[in-house]
C-alpha cells in the first residue's frame, strides 16, 4: 500500500481538524496515512508517529500549517528526497501552496499528478577560532547579525572581498529564500528554482552596501569583527541562534543535495508571488 505522510502544525490546525479530514480523504483513496504532528513529542501509546520513523518508504509529505512549519519538517527529513506540498494553515505561505479550501487537491498530488520542483539548499558552516567546526544547511537563509547594537562585517567570495560594512547584520539566501527575510531588508525575488546565492545587507550604514546574486559555484564567507564586546549571532533559517565568538567566521555554498516540492498550482512563479504580496 502507497504511503502518505501528514505532518501538521498542532498550533496552527487546532483539534488536528485539517489534518484527519485530509487522512480520511486520503485512506478513501487507498493510502496509507501516518499523521506525524511537528513541534511537538508523540506519545508512545498513540495514533500518532514520529516524523523519521513515518517518513520510512513514504512518497510524499504532506504539511499542514506555515512556511515555517515546512522548512521544520524538510530540515528533518534532508537526504531521503521524499516529495513534500504545503497546505497553508499560516499567513504568506510561499511554499505551503494549497489553501485549507482546496484540500481535494491532495488527491492529486498523492496519486502523483504534480511536478516536482526542485530548490537549491545551501550549506552553512561556522568556523570556529580554535578549530571546531558547527555544520548546518539553509532552505532560505543564514542569517549573521547582532543583538542590539550594529556590528561591523565583511562578506567575501572565494577569497575575494565584496563588501564590508556597519550596519544590523547580513543574510545569504536561496533563490527560495529570496521572498523571505532577503525580501524584506531589501533584497531581489528571484525565480525559486534558479540556483544563486543571494547577499543582502541588513541596514546597513553605508550607501554602497548592497545586494549581489552570486553564482551557485561561490563561496561566501561572513567574517564579523567583535568590538566594544558586542555580541554577534548565526541563525539558519530562524533556527534558535549561536553565538559567535572573535575570529569565527562562517562559509556558506551550494548544497550537493535539493528539496522536491510537490507543484501543483501550475501557475507562474510571477502570477503566485504578486498575489501573496498584495495580499493584506
Amino acid at each position: 500500500m502507497r504511503k502518505i505522510v501528514l505532518s501538521p502544525n498542532p498550533y496552527r490546525d487546532r483539534g488536528l481538524t485539517l489534518t484527519y479530514a485530509a487522512k480520511a480523504l486520503l485512506e478513501d483513496d487507498g493510502f496509507e496515512v501516518a499523521v506525524s504532528p511537528a513541534f511537538v513529542n508523540v506519545p508512545q501509546d498513540s495514533r500518532l508517529e514520529p516524523l523519521k520513523r513515518a517518513a520510512n518508504g513514504a512518497e510524499l509529505i504532506i504539511t499542514i500549517g506555515g512556511d515555517g512549519t515546512m522548512l521544520h519538517v524538510a530540515r528533518q527529513v534532508l537526504g531521503l528526497g521524499i516529495p513534500m506540498l504545503g497546505v497553508n494553515a499560516g499567513t504568506k505561505g510561499y511554499l505551503a501552496e494549497v489553501e485549507p479550501e482546496q484540500l481535494e487537491l491532495l488527491r492529486r498530488a498523492a496519486a502523483g499528478e504534480y511536478t516536482p520542483s526542485r530548490r537549491m539548499l545551501m550549506d552553512v558552516t561556522l568556523l570556529r577560532a580554535e578549530g571546531e567546526t558547527i555544520e548546518d544547511w539553509a532552505i532560505n537563509d543564514a542569517v549573521v547579525k547582532g543583538d542590539v547594537n550594529c556590528i561591523d562585517l565583511t562578506v567575501s567570495s572565494d577569497e575575494r572581498r565584496i563588501t564590508s560594512f556597519s550596519g544590523d547584520g547580513v543574510i545569504v539566501a536561496t533563490p527560495t529564500g529570496s521572498t523571505a527575510y532577503s525580501m524584506s531588508a531589501g533584497g531581489p525575488i528571484v525565480e525559486p528554482e534558479a540556483e544563486n546565492i543571494i547577499v543582502t545587507p541588513i541596514c546597513a550604514h553605508s550607501m554602497s552596501a548592497r545586494s549581489f546574486v552570486l553564482a551557485p559555484e561561490r563561496s561566501v564567507t561572513i567574517t564579523p569583527q567583535h568590538r566594544d564586546m558586542r555580541r554577534v549571532f548565526l541563525s539558519v533559517d530562524g533556527s534558535q541562534a549561536i553565538e559567535l565568538e572573535s575570529g569565527d567566521s562562517v562559509c556558506v555554498q551550494r548544497s550537493s543535495s535539493c528539496l522536491v516540492l510537490a507543484d501543483l498550482s501550475g501557475r507562474s512563479f510571477y502570477d503566485t508571488a504578486l498575489g501573496k504580496l498584495s495580499a493584506h
